[in-house]
């Protein structure tokens, strides 16, 4: 006999039904005082329906009239609005202090009951708020682990949340960061040469960005100064010789000791025509361990994929190559017309297992090799979140194998995700040690930005073995310290030893260093004065440099090159007023001087979270992407953790 289903449970099967026939797409911009916010979150209240802002702060979700939508940002006051007849809802958030709760939006159904009894506020050791962390995170859709400063955990549920849905992720207990001292003042007269490798990576930047937006603290040695300057795009002039870059320079004031002053050296790479731009050889090399489950993970991994993938031709090629107990090839090369087939194999990667990292790079380079272009980009793009636990897992192991498959003139692209175990000393030095690249994917905005818009410079390099070296004329400059680029510094005579691994420069890529200064007869209270020696006194005879603040040569390889080549520009002593310096100086200063208060510099004197973004403000030019304006809004996010803020 035919069982029926009860009158119950087929009416609310009617309800949902005409429920849904009733939902409409609502679309609109969630925006405040300095323009658009990218990564808002929008969710229908009492619903798992949510989704987040583009990068233009665009987004578009489905609800039904009567329904309310509830838009939130971290730091930011919540705003819920009721759905009308209107599709477009724009909507302008205020500026609020930090949120001091976690809320989760809703949970998976299926593992909902193995996580009630977290349901509340729990005091635990650090050992169990980490296990909790590592247990609860990825299971439940939204949940996240806030701690307090009583070493509180707080998770709660939507059906115990009458208010905001804001989220904040995990604690930073298992993330791993390479430790370092910042740059201290030097005597030109006592060490006359400063040599480094340029650095265009930016995976500091939105790393950064993502500790701020989540309403957490910043760890002291996530914060790379150069990163974070060389995320921007600056107006330099494209290069006007045979040399792939322009040397640009300008000496004004420091904001923050205003005694000294500031040199700021800019390179800008070449731009090449898309027409002109080599076939590529990539392959993708995939973490697919049990560590990469999470939603930031292997899912936002994926998409982020997708973009590099929709800027392939024809003639471009691309293998997978995955990792996880064990290295194998999921995809040999495959044609890039044939996006679908790519995308397919993306979308069948699943996590598990532990991390085989070494032999999955090991892989990824032979694969590389075999199917080598001449003349074109070979590159190995790896996406991981760098935990890299079996076979070569240590920082001196993967330096070593790293260096050694750079030989074969493959390049390396490195692409981190998530958070909470996140390695970043790995990611950091497969990157500097393999003529390579790094950069934190925070979210699928992020994978826009460097994937897509700035493909060109993230995957085909211009030069490579990119280094600096400056002297500085001691008749102006009593002491000088390099801002930043603490683990990209050289000895002088690596300088011209073609043998030693420096930066690559992409595309359109812009690099950006500066020095501070103290000039002559300036009593400083970071500097103490070597007396002159007998040897320093010698002049040059019949020689005049009393225009020349400095010298700064530049070294670099052609791509396909063993031998440098030398380039030679100079610095006028003639410095200007801060008022007069140009926007790109003003905004370069403000996001210097911005990473020195969040790595607690003890060589700043003024530390005014309020002067940072008035400097900043006065910079915020050739801004048309709104990354600036983002920087802006993230400085008004430091003031939880940056002690002096007027």
């Amino acid at each position: 006999m035919k069982k029926f289903k009860p009158f119950s449970t087929v009416l609310a099967m009617l309800i949902c039904f005409v429920s849904l026939a009733q939902q409409k797409t609502i679309t609109g911009v969630v925006s405040d005082a300095l323009g658009p916010l990218a990564g808002a979150n929008v969710v229908v209240k009492n619903t798992t329906r949510n989704t987040q802002t583009d990068f233009d702060g665009k987004y578009s979700i489905k609800a039904t009239k009567g329904e309310i939508l509830v838009f939130s940002y971290v730091g930011y006051t919540s705003k819920a609005v009721k759905v009308g007849n209107s599709t477009t809802i724009n909507v302008k958030l205020e500026s609020a202090q930090t949120l001091q709760e976690v809320v989760v939006v809703s949970y998976d159904d299926k593992k909902e009951s193995e996580y009630d009894s977290y349901i509340g506020k729990a005091v635990m050791d650090t050992k169990a708020r980490s296990m909790v962390s590592q247990q609860v995170q990825g299971y439940a859709k939204g949940l996240s682990i806030s701690q307090s400063n009583t070493n509180a955990i707080v998770i709660r549920g939507s059906r115990s949340v009458t208010g905001t849905t804001d989220i904040i992720p995990a604690t930073n207990d298992y993330e791993d960061y390479e430790a370092f001292a910042e740059n201290v003042f030097e005597s030109p007269k006592a060490s006359p040469l400063s040599t480094f490798s340029i650095d265009v990576d930016n995976a500091s930047y939105t790393n950064i960005r993502r500790f701020i937006n989540n309403g957490q603290k910043v760890p002291k040695d996530a914060v790379r100064i150069e990163e974070m300057m060389n995320f921007f795009k600056y107006k330099y002039p494209q290069p006007t010789n045979e040399h792939p870059f322009s040397i640009n320079s300008e000496y004004s004031d420091c904001p923050w000791n205003t005694n000294n002053k500031l040199v700021r050296i800019g390179l800008q790479g070449k731009n090449i025509d898309d027409s002109k731009l080599p076939a590529s050889n990539l392959v993708f090399l995939i973490d697919v361990s049990g560590s990469m489950f999470a939603a930031n993970k292997l899912p936002l991994l994926k998409e982020s994929l997708k973009v590099l993938v929709n800027q392939l031709r024809k003639d471009d090629r691309v293998a997978i190559v995955v990792y996880a107990g064990a290295a194998g090839l999921v995809l040999p090369p495959t044609s890039g017309d044939k996006k679908m087939t790519i995308i397919d194999a993306l979308e069948k990667l699943q996590s598990g297992g532990s991390t085989a990292g070494g032999a999955g790079i090991q892989l990824a380079y032979q694969t590389a090799k075999e199917h080598f272009i001449k003349g074109g980009n070979n590159r190995v793009v790896l996406a991981t979140d760098g935990d890299f636990n079996v076979g070569a897992s240590s920082d001196n192991d993967m330096q070593r194998l790293i260096e050694e498959e750079r030989k074969s003139g493959v390049f390396l692209t490195s692409l981190g995700f998530g958070m909470g175990n996140y390695k970043d000393s790995k990611m950091e030095t497969l990157a500097n040690k393999g003529n390579g690249n790094y950069a934190y994917i925070d979210n699928i905005q992020e994978a826009n930005r460097f994937l897509g818009k700035e493909f060109k410079g993230s995957m085909f390099a211009i030069a490579k073995d990119v280094k600096i070296q400056i002297e500085f004329n001691p008749t102006f400059v009593q002491a000088y310290r390099l801002i930043g680029y603490e683990n990209r510094k050289l000895r002088p005579e690596d300088f011209k030893n073609d043998e030693i691994d420096a930066g690559e420069l992409g595309s359109g890529h812009t690099v950006t260093a500066l020095y501070e200064i103290v000039p002559v007869n300036v009593k400083s209270d970071y500097f103490k004065p070597i007396e002159d020696t007998k040897y320093s006194k010698v002049e040059n005879k019949g020689v005049n440099y009393q225009n020349e603040l400095a010298t700064i040569k530049f070294r670099y390889k052609k791509p396909n090159g063993d031998k440098s080549i030398e380039m030679v520009s100079t610095i006028a002593s003639a410095s200007k007023s801060l008022n007069t310096a140009s926007d790109d100086y003003k905004f370069t200063a403000a996001v210097a001087w911005f990473g020195l208060n969040l790595r607690d510099s003890k060589l700043v004197s003024n530390k005014s979270l309020v002067a940072i973004k008035k400097l900043a403000k006065e910079g915020l030019a050739n801004d048309d992407e709104g990354y600036k304006a983002e920087f802006i809004r993230l400085i008004d996010g430091g003031n939880t953790f940056i002690a002096s803020k007027n």
